[in-house]
């Protein structure tokens, strides 16, 4: 999939942007595409709502419904300008050579905002070796929850046999708690606003959840193309600055005040969306000020890969995926 991608950015570029300003130190281009999920606010979103991206402004082009991957692969196919996505997939993406880099964090696990894995109340499920021949639903496969469902497996000694028995299901997130409430699947991944609401009804019990095995961690991150960064350097600066700053804004607030100016937002895009979603923020998820990138966000998942027979050893390192370099002079910069 990643090398059809990659033959088709040559025809999908972006179409250049005649009003760019010429002098130096201008912004290239005053408009970022990109895709939203319903009921949800990025922190990009955020950073144009509170005012830290203007005189940039997002383009929404579209709903992204299936997940991380999608959106980094519109990214590379240039229908969209910037994309978020889990960093395990992010890595896959660049080691296939898609042209991209992540630029800034976009979402993570802290004690507060994680993903859970949840078996009901009465379920003899007490341990990994006891998924052999169960089913897990999550909502995007190659993503997030698989690779902490497959790390949970390796960390409990199951051999790659026995991790083959454990049967990853993909549905909507919405669907997810109700295939477990109904015995579909034994195990469900829940994160976002449905793990709260799952557990305010009762009746399920945590198995695992990601912060139990990595702490507070950046779990996703911005990229944009390695073409788009060098034609608007300037653009992509201000981009990352302001989403840093929504996220630090976010941390700073009372979460009744970051909840309330979500809910603003959403009821204000007119897209016909609840915004229930974000009444069940809990916090920024983000690990690290600003939203800056280290190499344990990457390197984690590229020994994991690595490990697990998906790259080959010395492929990809943490140089090839990220850089801080467009970060504030104040934040440390690679």
């Amino acid at each position: 999939m990643a090398l059809v991608l990659l033959a088709l950015v040559g025809g999908c570029s972006r179409k250049p942007d005649e009003s760019k300003p010429g002098k130096p130190g201008d912004l290239e281009t005053l408009v970022l595409r990109y895709e939203g999920t319903a009921g949800n606010v990025a922190y990009a979103e955020l950073a144009e709502e509170l005012g830290y991206l203007a005189p940039i402004k997002l383009e929404y082009v579209g709903n992204n419904s299936t997940g991380g991957p999608h959106s980094i692969q519109a990214v590379v196919t240039g229908d969209t300008d910037i994309g978020s996505s889990f960093n395990g997939a992010i890595i896959k993406l660049i080691a296939a050579k898609a042209p991209l880099k992540a630029v800034v964090a976009s979402y993570g696990t802290d004690v507060e905002t994680f993903n859970g894995f949840y078996v009901l109340e009465d379920s003899p499920i007490k341990s990994a070796r006891d998924l052999v021949g169960k089913h897990v639903a999550m909502n995007t496969l190659g993503a997030h929850s698989e690779f902490a469902l497959k790390e949970y497996l390796a960390r409990a000694g199951l051999t790659a046999e026995q991790a083959k028995q454990v049967s990853m299901i993909q549905l909507p997130s919405i669907n997810i708690e109700l295939s477990l409430r109904e015995k579909q699947v034994e195990v469900a991944s829940l994160g976002q606003i449905f793990r709260p609401k799952a557990l305010e009804r009762g009746g399920i019990r945590p198995l695992f959840t990601d912060y139990d095995m990595f702490g507070a961690f950046n779990a996703g991150s911005y990229v944009m193309s390695n073409r788009f960064i060098a034609q608007n350097p300037n653009t992509v600066r201000k981009f990352v600055d302001a989403v840093g700053r929504a996220i630090d804004w976010a941390r700073a607030q009372p979460r009744e005040v970051v909840v309330a100016r979500m809910r603003d937002l959403v009821k204000k895009r007119g897209r016909g969306e609840t915004d229930e979603a974000v009444r069940y923020w809990r916090s920024p998820g983000v690990a690290t000020p600003h939203g800056t990138l280290t190499d344990a966000d990457y390197q984690v998942w590229i020994d994991w890969l690595v490990k697990d027979g998906q790259l080959p050893k010395g492929r990809v390192t943490p140089d090839d995926i990220y850089t801080n370099s467009f970060q504030p002079s104040s934040v440390a910069s690679r």
